[in-house]
């Protein structure tokens, strides 16, 4: 594993970069999980994802996509990652 991605993984630029998206909120992606339930899925599944980052087999899921109308009648397109690519990211 390269010395780049071994400090990225470290316990605490991990912890960090959980707590800057716990901040920040917003919606849950593709994948359904909430920023509330991230703690318990990173919980069970954080050695796994880990792992899988590590042997480069990690895929990020597709975003959320969604449309939110403008108040001049244009639409914003909005794309919205999982809750744990953003904390990959």
């Amino acid at each position: 594993m390269s010395e780049l991605l071994s400090m990225i993984l470290s316990r605490n630029n991990m912890l960090e970069a959980y707590k800057q998206v716990k901040t920040n909120k917003g919606s849950a992606g593709i994948a359904g999980i909430t920023i509330e339930q991230m703690d318990g899925y990173l919980r069970q599944n954080w050695r796994e994802t880990k792992q899988l980052i590590r042997e480069r087999k990690d895929k990020p899921q597709p975003v959320l996509r969604i449309e939110i109308p403008k108040s001049n009648g244009d639409i914003r397109n909005l794309g919205i990652p999982t809750v744990t690519d953003r904390m990959i990211q």
